[in-house]
């Protein structure tokens, strides 16, 4: 493979600008996700470890392999909602690593609202149980949960991707083959009790666990019955008596030792192999792409520089290099890994859409995963390019990406907009992980064109009844419109609801993808059949 070549100037007034921006938004990611990884109040935490229990981090830091890194996931789940008191959704998940293994863990955090969940809560550890299924990762769930938050039991409890959707996933995890563990460190109550009862082994904390399905109130409210939590559902009880739990630790660390100690009994997978290189570090520096990421979405950015900084070596294999420029395509390796890129250089026209179909027929006919870098404005538009076939050609780059099998993973890096979104591998078409960098933004369309859209439906809507917009109100709804824009399309308003896996510093990239590559590799990769394309 050869070189990129680098046409960048880090010396540069404009990439030095570009670069001082983009510290700036770093900034205030790091601060963010500083804030919510301290968890609950400092109350909250003061008591949770005056009860002798370790954090909920603290506890996955115990858990995996010593010196190995821990992918958290959607770390600014439900940012900006319930008034900032249920950080990170009271929830972590991600994946580590567990004597040479990559698992999905689940650890509710006990410091927010006493571990209970609300709708993104739900939803956070749905997408991990479904990360898990897609990957064949053994799971390890951390129990110390109220169950659902009362005052939110109508957007929690009845819909198919609700509470209940935890157990129905058990089942499907259990079905095929797929190891579950539960440590239950705290309270497991309600539908919650089901955790436990539905994993292949689990393991309770003395004076500390307890599972039952109604707590002491409900028994009393129920049936007149008085009784403790530790008599009802104690470690001593469903040890010794109902058999619910397997294992009787003394405290955290004892539990989380009993679980590494079952993961060396645990079925090896069977893994897809790849053919993999050398591990080489990228020949420009990965800081260079502060410098370089598209902070103002209008400005065009040449993708090949920020995939020299990404791959290793930066060494790249381009695919029809002089065909369809707008859309850049080829092979090229990461941490060792082989992988397609497709990434975007400007507006998808028909040619970028028949070059990006062929290019991912030839990275399933390969086994090769496929990493997708977008920033994307959508298709190109207008009457030469419709009778020219534009909707007929995207369809089988839509029809490409949704029906590849071999893993896909997706960053957004600058704009992901309109259809381009779904071309692109966008959340709707199940990359197997999905992230963003701190500038990136995503809608249907941008602010500047749904204004112009909406200001000219609301005067032809007026024009209709003999009426006419004056400038001052055309520029009063031209802001409103820009405004909500510019809040909806946010990375952070897109990370609070769970449409990607978090924003992450663009320097991490190589390494997050890698990770997600390894994990992408406990089980083969499903054969690709494709339907109709339309010719």
């Amino acid at each position: 493979m050869y070189r990129i070549e680098s046409k960048i100037n880090p010396g540069s007034p404009e990439f030095i600008e570009n670069k001082n921006q983009y510290l700036q938004l770093l900034k205030t990611y790091r601060d963010r996700i500083r804030e919510v990884r301290k968890g609950g109040s400092d109350i909250a935490v003061e008591r949770h470890k005056k009860r002798g229990k370790l954090l909920a981090r603290e506890r996955i830091d115990l858990l995996i392999d010593p010196n190995t890194p821990f992918l958290e996931l959607s770390s600014l789940a439900a940012w900006g909602a319930f008034d900032g008191q249920f950080p990170s959704a009271g929830i972590v998940t991600g994946i580590g690593v567990i004597h040479g293994r990559e698992t999905m863990i689940v650890a509710n955090d006990a410091t927010v609202k006493g571990g209970t969940y609300v709708a993104e809560t739900i939803k956070k550890h749905v997408r991990a149980q479904q990360i898990a299924i897609e990957n064949h990762l053994p799971c390890v769930y951390m129990v110390d949960s109220g169950g659902v938050f009362l005052p939110e039991q109508s957007k929690v409890f009845a819909d198919r991707f609700d509470f209940g959707r935890f157990f129905y996933n058990q089942s499907q995890l259990s079905a095929l083959g797929i190891p579950q563990i539960a440590i239950v460190m705290g309270s497991c109550t309600a539908g919650g009790a089901y955790v436990p009862a539905m994993s292949d082994e689990t393991i309770i904390v003395k004076k500390q666990g307890t599972i039952f399905i109604g707590g002491p109130p409900l028994v009393k409210a129920a049936t007149g019955e008085e009784v403790s939590a530790e008599e009802l559902g104690g470690a001593d009880v469903h040890t010794a008596i109902s058999g619910v739990a397997d294992h009787l630790a003394e405290n955290d660390r004892h539990a989380i030792q009993i679980c590494r100690n079952i993961f060396q009994t645990l079925k090896p997978p069977r893994r897809q192999i790849l053919e993999l290189s050398t591990i080489e570090a990228p020949f420009y520096d990965p800081e260079d792409i502060y410098g370089i990421a598209p902070i103002d979405l209008k400005k065009q950015v040449d993708v090949k520089e920020i995939i020299a900084r990404v791959v290793d070596g930066s060494r790249f294999h381009e695919f029809k290099a002089r065909y369809a420029p707008t859309l850049i395509t080829g092979f090229a390796n990461i941490m060792g890994f082989p992988v397609g890129i497709i990434a975007n250089n400007g507006v998808l026209f028909s040619e970028s859409s028949l070059k990006g179909a062929h290019f991912i027929e030839l990275c399933t006919f390969r086994n090769v995963p496929i990493i997708y870098l977008q920033n994307i404005t959508g298709f190109i538009v207008g009457k030469q390019y419709e009778r020219g076939g534009i909707a007929r050609d995207g369809a089988k780059f839509v029809h490409a990406t949704a029906n590849a099998q071999v893993p896909k993973f997706t960053v957004i890096f600058g704009g992901s907009f309109g259809a381009g979104n779904y071309a692109m591998a966008g959340r709707a078409y199940d990359p197997r992980l999905l992230f963003m960098w701190p500038n990136s933004k995503i809608s249907v369309m941008g602010g500047e064109q749904a204004s112009g859209v909406l200001i000219q439906v609301k005067e032809d809507q007026l024009k209709s009844r003999g009426l006419q917009m004056d400038e001052k109100e055309r520029e009063a709804l031209r802001e409103k419109i820009l405004k909500k824009y510019e809040e909806e399309g946010s990375c952070y308003y897109s990370t609070a609801r769970i449409w990607d896996d978090g924003i992450i510093d663009p320097v991490d990239t190589r390494r997050i993808l890698a990770m997600g590559i390894a994990a992408s590799l406990n089980k083969k990769f499903p054969e690709t059949k494709y339907g109709v394309f339309r010719m």
